[in-house]
């Protein structure tokens, strides 16, 4: 068996080594380094802040457990967005069949909360609309599937190559091509339909 291949440069080799052999505090700095981005993928998938830090404390959890098994042949980011995607796409499959258990129809209720009166007509106006826009695109994209959504966060969001997509969701290069298509074709459809 030939040795592990140095760690790329994306985290420091000595700190990750230490964090290996259990140094809390070295694996606290890995873990503040690396948090946000991490966040921002699994918030852009699960859509909802307060289940996307509970997923981040699943998936930096899984990474205190698996981290001695890491032997650095991948970048370190390489290695830890397939964990993140995987906990991200579990969580959703939880919540899916909890809403389909105790929540069998959806009543369609939105209540709005009142807003203070603008300046004036013409800036309400276009507050409005900005507000609308983004409430709007924020229902297309959590009206995605989750395997679609996936893709697309990882593609928009952290900005990874088709190789690096694959390997964090474990498909084919070519289906993450045909997911990304199929996502963004839906997703265009979708913002065509006037409702």
């Amino acid at each position: 068996m030939s040795a592990p291949l140095p760690s790329p440069p994306d985290v420091d080799p000595e700190l990750l080594r230490k964090a290996q052999t259990g140094d809390e505090a070295a694996f606290g700095t890995l873990m503040r380094m690396h948090y946000e981005p991490i966040f921002r993928l699994v918030y852009s998938m699960v859509r909802h802040e307060h289940d996307a830090r509970d997923v981040c404390q699943e998936i930096w959890l899984t990474v205190w457990k698996q981290l001695p098994g890491f032997r650095g042949e991948a970048k370190f980011t390489t290695w830890l967005h397939p964990i993140a995607v995987r906990r991200s796409l579990d969580h959703l499959r939880k919540r899916r069949r909890w809403f389909d258990r105790f929540l069998p129809f959806a009543t369609g209720d939105d209540t709005v909360e009142s807003v203070p009166e603008p300046a004036t007509h013409e800036d309400a106006r276009t507050q409005t609309e900005g507000t609308e826009r983004k409430e709007r695109l924020q229902r297309l994209l959590d009206s995605l599937p989750p395997k679609l959504r996936a893709v697309l966060a990882l593609r928009e969001v952290q900005g990874l190559s088709y190789e690096e997509i694959a390997r964090a969701t474990g498909i084919p290069t070519g289906t993450v091509m045909s997911r990304l298509y199929h996502a963004r074709r839906l997703l265009a459809q979708k913002l065509k339909d006037p409702s």
